[in-house]
């Protein structure tokens, strides 16, 4: 299914949107049943129930107040991926931080079917062959 480039930043900057207003309901509403969220640290989450599961904590704000701050954006409209990078803001031991990252979101329509995130960190994860 191709999808229109507007149409995709639009739903982008809508889920963000959904992110940084805290609301997991809303957030929730962007993924197939059956979609796949691979965390930054590896960890694969399928289907919305495991999604919803794997953020809570965020949600129920054991982070403060999470923030994405959109910085880049490329998008394949034919094949329904989007790349964007972004800023995150939050509280670690009741101090600011922020981190750098990315999500590779995989569209089918209007639904979110994989969301990769990958992070900028001082140590790669490494993973046996």
């Amino acid at each position: 299914m191709t999808t229109t480039r507007q149409h995709l930043i639009d739903l982008t900057f809508n889920f963000m949107e959904a992110f940084n207003t805290n609301n997991l309901d809303e957030v929730m509403t962007f993924f197939t049943e059956d979609a796949i969220y691979d965390e930054f640290n590896n960890k694969r989450n399928k289907g919305k129930e495991a999604i919803r599961r794997t953020l809570e904590p965020q949600f129920s704000g054991r982070f403060g107040v999470m923030q994405f701050l959109d910085e880049d954006l490329f998008i394949d409209a034919e094949s329904g991926k989007v790349m964007v990078s972004w800023l995150c803001k939050l509280e670690v031991k009741d101090q600011p931080v922020s981190w750098r990252g990315l999500d590779l979101l995989h569209f089918n329509g209007d639904k979110v079917v994989q969301k990769l995130t990958y992070a900028k960190s001082k140590v790669p994860l490494f993973h046996d062959c």
